[in-house]
């Protein structure tokens, strides 16, 4: 008489992009994924005007509706769900992953302030997007504070602290919205909102608490400090960020009645603390060791690694005791810009008869691009380009630098500058990765995820001119992947994450392995990029900032012009 079979059991992934929201059920056992589903936000980002609102938006302001994230518990999980196939009674937790550092103001029962109909029409009300990079000079002030205070945290993120974290975010609501800013009660990451939203109960995670939220062995920055920033500013901590703290993997609580509902799963399950998109992917990809980098590569690219020792990085986005596994150092770093970029250049710098070319073809205009880029020698296209179209996240973190292209001519092709930009996030990621080297924190292994590594080129560009073989996450759903691991952890099923993604991470090692002729023709080009990152980057020539400051004057000029216009005639 044979043994009966083990019953199987399922978790939920549920991962929170830039535009859509993605659900994933997974194996326990192996980390096989049975079926997913996606929700596109209805309000994609805000960049332009409130919706339902004539109300404008200055540059450089990326905004979101937080009711949109509720919606893909409604709609992704239950699709999921059913394209398994499988018994949600035997759905034992479910764990989620967001964008960071992405904020929601909320009173004190977790209700956004833009919900509120005072406040429907205040922009600083609204979510803040990842990208949202309208807070640079509160982050040169509380960079430049530090540093002449000799703030013991500042070295932890590399310097500088930027624009799209959790501080300048809020300071910036003080100074520009301090009505806002007085009835905001808790200064939320959208991670922790949504896991609120699951369990009626608020608990703040320790990764994003530890990389955008300057939390550095046990304690925030002083009371002291943040007074000097603006004595408004004083009580920040302590009134509106402070809050429990969860550990990565462990329980933030159970499926509340009414998530329950929406989601169609049992009532009572294990909800994971929440966790932040990239970081969640390491264990997926099962690269948890120190020395492995892992690159989520979509619309913006993030870097995160492991290293048993702590030190400090120039223009590292923190480096967090426990930040990715328990017992490691977790590292991080990334670009503001990359998938985006290639979109940007799709979306406004090609022709009409390329678009009718790679329709006739029957693909998409980034496949026929990339298909003309490919037949091109290294260097053919005289070109070499600054990817810094969102600003600089690492190693710069300034968000007022601007995407550059050096060498065009009349002869210049789409194609060309296309590749010429593919080539430049490269370069970008190779200069990140010379930092932590010199830095004493070497990278063995580069492995991708994201949705750019669906792009061969693209991938045997970076082997290239990083001079490693690349590693690919053996799944289209990396982010939700490693939420389910998390949620089987949050579960009990595994008893820590580094032994939960052994058996359930999926990863193909060495699929892109570096060309010695393409490294040396890469070298010679990214001296070329060095030049031009450092020229413009660190202070040679000022001429972005003074480009962005102008731009900010004219538009300023322009929405107040364009009020006195609408006021009524006397």
């Amino acid at each position: 008489m044979s043994n009966p079979q083990p019953h199987e059991q399922y978790v939920m992934g549920v991962d929170y992009g830039t535009l859509s929201g993605r659900a994933v059920v997974v194996r326990v056992s192996d980390g096989t994924e049975l079926g997913s589903a996606v929700h596109e936000y209805p309000h994609a980002v805000v960049t332009e005007t409130l919706p339902g609102s004539d109300v404008r938006l200055p540059p450089d302001w990326a905004l979101q509706v937080p009711q949109d994230y509720v919606e893909v518990l409604q709609n992704a999980v239950p699709a999921a769900l059913r394209s398994a196939g499988v018994d949600a009674a035997d759905v034992i937790g479910i764990a989620t992953d967001f964008t960071a550092c992405t904020m929601v103001p909320v009173l004190e029962d977790g209700t956004p302030l833009n919900e509120l109909p005072e406040f429907a029409s205040r922009p600083h009300a609204f979510v803040k997007l990842w990208r949202h990079h309208a807070a640079q000079g509160q982050a040169v002030r509380i960079s430049t504070l530090a540093a002449e205070r000799g703030e013991s945290w500042l070295g932890r993120y590399g310097g500088l602290i930027s624009s799209e974290w959790e501080f300048a975010k809020g300071l910036q609501i003080l100074e520009e919205d301090p009505e806002v800013y007085a009835a905001m009660d808790h200064w939320v990451e959208a991670a922790d909102w949504i896991v609120w939203q699951l369990t009626d109960t608020y608990v703040r995670n320790a990764c994003t608490a530890g990389y955008k939220g300057i939390y550095q062995d046990g304690r925030y920055p002083s009371e002291d400090y943040l007074a000097a920033l603006n004595p408004g500013f004083a009580g920040f901590v302590r009134e509106k960020l402070d809050h429990a703290i969860g550990q990565l993997g462990s329980a933030a609580g159970t499926l509340s009645a009414r998530a329950a509902a929406w989601t169609g799963l049992p009532e009572g399950i294990a909800v994971a603390v929440g966790n932040v998109d990239a970081h969640v992917t390491a264990p997926a990809a099962n690269a948890v060791q120190p020395g492995q980098m892992v690159a989520i590569m979509g619309t913006s690219t993030c870097h995160v690694m492991n290293a048993e020792e702590l030190a400090e990085v120039p223009g590292m986005c923190g480096a967090v005791e426990g930040g990715i596994v328990e017992g490691l150092w977790g590292y991080e770093a990334g670009q503001s810009g990359v998938g985006d970029i290639f979109g940007w250049f799709v979306n406004n710098c090609v022709p009409p008869r390329y678009v009718s070319a790679a329709a006739a073809k029957g693909i998409g205009v980034h496949e026929y691009l990339t298909e003309l880029a490919s037949g091109q020698a290294i260097g053919q296209h005289g070109l070499v380009a600054l990817d810094w179209h969102s600003g600089n996240r690492s190693v710069l973190v300034d968000h007022e630098l601007s995407g550059v292209f050096v060498g065009q001519t009349l002869a210049t092709r789409p194609e060309d500058m296309y590749r010429a930009l593919l080539e430049a996030t490269a370069f970008g990621t190779r200069t990140i990765i010379d930092a932590f080297n010199a830095s004493g924190v070497p990278v063995t292994e580069f492995v991708v995820a994201g949705g750019l590594l669906k792009n061969p080129l693209l991938m045997q560009i970076y082997a290239d001119v990083i001079n490693l073989p690349l590693s690919v996450i053996d799944s289209e759903q990396g982010p939700a992947l490693g939420s389910a691991i998390h949620a089987a952890v949050a579960a009990g099923a595994y008893p820590d994450v580094r032994t939960a993604a052994a058996a359930m991470g999926r990863v193909k090692r060495g699929v892109y392995r570096p060309i010695p002729e393409n490294v040396r023709a890469y070298d010679e080009l990214f001296a070329e990029y060095t030049t031009l990152h450092d020229y413009f980057g660190r202070g040679a020539n000022e001429v972005m900032h003074r480009l962005k400051a102008i731009q900010r004057t004219a538009s300023a000029h322009r929405a107040g012009t364009a009020a006195q216009d609408l006021e009524p005639a006397l």
